[in-house]
């Protein structure tokens, strides 16, 4: 039996989309592979609102995010942690044996822009990664003011992942002036996992110049080389590039600000029933993600039994995630969610849980 995932990603797949990664198979340096490359790659700088390259690995998001670890910093860097996979970043940037500080703040609590200012300002770093939506808590952090911050410090490049951001709402990459911006597609693209985009500014691709030990995979200047042809540096996971291409069809299709705004809903949808059920947010206002509510279990709810029952009933649940497992619980809604089908979902968790 499928269930239905409402989890923080991989999320449910369109039909179309699954339809679309069984096209018949073509060269990845067949003229016919360019041409679908340029599509995709032209869709998604709409969606980033971006004039920078953009590129596309056959990896999870956290490839590139070490990729761009091993291609930018050149020094040191700071890696600011507020929760399990921005504490992740941490590790990975000194597994490439990067000079690197962590700026940790409690799970739960976002990164700063004050944080960001009294970390640059020291002198110290060339380099900062960022995760916008940390999906583990639920907190978004104020993205818009953090790189207002990081424009005072043209030395130093941002890199930023939105893996669980870009897409629900707008995340203006040239606007802010994100050096790289990454993302994987099984979250809010709403597209099978195996796939990473990147964009990457000109300032970005100086600086990967200047570093030695990029390595191949992901050597940001061997994808600037590839995309001058329309193509990438080694065989892409073409279905997943055509399921890519559905895809933006269907963004353009329902608009992106529409698209925005029903995730704005889905939001709101969500935290009315928190409220309504007398439970707590894990994360404070004006913090709350918009793709996924971390609620806490004040109320002491058998999330571990509950996760089982809705399974039976077909629906995949998150009883909370790492450290946070029975303490709190999260609910995505991202992708192509719909109103109607988030209802049902936490109406059925009412159902199941009458004496709470």
């Amino acid at each position: 039996m499928h269930k239905k995932l409402f989890i923080p990603g991989p999320v449910e797949i369109a039909p179309e989309i699954l339809q679309a990664m069984a096209y018949p198979m073509i060269g990845h340096r067949m003229p016919e592979y360019a041409l679908l490359h340029k599509t995709v790659t032209t869709g998604l700088k709409q969606v980033m609102l971006t004039n920078n390259r953009v590129f596309l690995a056959t990896s999870s998001a956290f490839g590139v995010m070490e990729g761009a670890v091993r291609n930018l910093v050149k020094g040191r860097c700071v890696n600011f942690c507020n929760g399990a996979f921005s504490d992740k970043w941490h590790d990975v940037t000194l597994r490439c044996g990067k000079e690197a500080d962590a700026v940790k703040v409690p799970w739960g609590s976002p990164i700063t822009p004050e944080l960001v200012e009294q970390a640059l300002a020291t002198g110290r770093y060339d380099s900062f990664t960022l995760i916008h939506n940390e999906t583990s808590t639920g907190v978004m952090s104020p993205l818009t003011e953090i790189m207002a911050v990081a424009g005072r410090y043209p030395e130093v490049i941002s890199i930023v992942d939105t893996v669980s951001s870009m897409s629900a709402m707008p995340i203006p990459v040239d606007k802010l002036g994100i050096d790289v911006c990454i993302f994987g597609v099984q979250k809010a693209f709403a597209l099978p996992p195996g796939l990473a985009v990147f964009s990457a500014s000109e300032r970005a691709l100086e600086r990967a110049k200047s570093v030695e030990g990029r390595g191949y995979y992901f050597d940001f200047l061997e994808f600037a080389a590839n995309d001058d042809k329309d193509n990438t540096p080694s065989t892409p996971c073409i279905s997943l590039v055509y399921a890519l291409e559905k895809q933006l069809e269907r963004f353009f299709a329902e608009g992106l600000e529409q698209r925005w705004n029903r995730h704005r809903e889905l939001a709101a949808q969500v935290r009315q029933w928190v409220e309504r059920r007398g439970l707590n947010f894990f994360v404070e206002e004006p913090y709350r993600s918009v793709t996924l509510t971390c609620v806490a279990n004040n109320r002491g709810i058998d999330l571990k039994n509950l996760k089982s029952a809705l399974g039976q009933r077909g629906y995949a649940f998150d009883d909370g995630y790492g450290k946070l497992k029975g303490e709190t619980f999260r609910i995505a809604h991202m992708g192509d969610l719909l109103p109607g089908e988030l209802k049902e979902f936490i109406a059925l968790i009412d159902e199941l849980t009458p004496g709470f």
